[in-house]
């Protein structure tokens, strides 16, 4: 899809300083675009690029002063950053503006599909599954029985939503993601060996959350695993059974969250966090990657450290931990030096 620079300026309320017919159809960064690229420079770091880029059109901030002549059109915006984003998330959004169902697509007879639905090759969609209108599921996706996706998500190639989850309204499932799947839960038995506890509980997921790549969020035992409105979970996390995490918390990569722990609202963990089972973290908590928590927090904590505490009297305590070689060689020459 090509778009000019007049229409770009249209659509982002700027001004266009150069030929306004130009024609764009990709999105570059500024110091690798080509011809027929869309970029942008925001940070004055990258200032020299644009003198040297042969992207077509650049969008600028409306007080950018040029130095040196230019090669490119401009479109001249009042935040650059923002009015570049607002284009990306267009771009997003073309790109999945799909419909239609595929011939390889096998649904059963009883699944309710809304209208504007876009169903990829390879596809399955089990019994009495309720798919909202403008929903896209792409290729070789796998949608269980009693399963309810809310209108606008998104299901991206090879994720699966197993049996009787609920799934919210403009959710992104990202490729690989399991939802639903079961619990670790077993039971040791006398001879050593462990019993399969079954996992009868759903997953249930609200509006505009989102899940990355092969994350896994895993069914309740009884009762319901939860992810509440505008969470955003990346790559590779592992949501256990009956957890629950509250609105707009957001959890970087590589996280496990253990059974029935409870995280608040608008939270923010690092990447490679683990949080041990049957916990209650606060609202508004931070805590930094590759912490371990396994204990409860409370709300507005920030957090650091295996075993996690305070922030600040980690930070402070690693000025020792770094030293304790030399700590230890002085304490030794001091008992040395006393010993008679």
């Amino acid at each position: 899809m090509k778009f000019t620079a007049q229409q770009i300026a249209a659509q982002l309320e700027g001004t266009v300083e150069g030929d306004p017919n130009v024609e764009i159809f990709q999105l570059s960064k500024i110091e690798d675009a080509q011809k027929g690229s869309l970029t942008f420079l925001s940070n004055p770091k990258y200032t020299p690029f644009i003198y040297k880029t042969q992207a077509s059109v650049t969008i600028v901030n409306e007080d950018f002063v040029a130095e040196d002549n230019l090669s490119t059109t401009l479109v001249r915006v009042s935040n650059a950053y923002d009015s570049f984003s607002i284009l990306l998330d267009y771009y997003n959004k073309v790109k999945t503006l799909k419909s239609g169902i595929a011939k390889s697509a096998v649904i059963d007879p009883s699944v309710q599909l809304g209208k504007n639905c876009f169903v990829g090759n390879l596809c399955c969609i089990e019994e009495n599954t309720e798919i909202g209108e403008d929903v896209k599921i792409f290729p070789q996706s796998y949608i269980g029985s009693n399963v309810t996706i809310g209108m606008g998500t998104i299901v991206f190639a090879g994720a699966k939503i197993l049996d009787d989850s609920i799934i919210g309204k403009n959710c992104v499932i990202h490729s690989g993601a399991v939802i639903g799947s079961d619990g670790f839960g077993f039971a040791p038995q006398e001879k050593g060996d462990y019993k399969k506890i079954p996992q009868t509980g759903i997953v249930v997921l609200g509006d505009y959350v989102d899940v990355g790549a092969n994350s896994t969020i895993d069914r309740a035992t009884l009762g319901v695993t939860s992810v509440g409105n505008g969470v955003k979970l990346d790559n590779q996390i592992q949501i256990a059974h009956n957890v629950e995490i509250g609105e707009n918390t957001v959890i970087a990569a590589q996280t496990g969250i253990a059974g029935s722990s409870k995280i608040g609202k608008n939270c923010v963990i690092g990447g490679q966090v683990g949080i041990a089972g049957h916990l209650n973290i606060g609202d508004n908590v931070k805590i930094q990657g590759q912490s371990g928590v396994i204990s409860n927090i409370k709300d507005e904590s920030v957090i650091q450290g295996t075993p996690a505490f305070s922030y600040n009297a980690y930070n402070k305590s690693y000025v020792y931990f770094k030293n304790l070689p030399n700590l230890a060689k002085e304490v030794n020459q001091v008992i040395k030096k006393l010993d008679p």
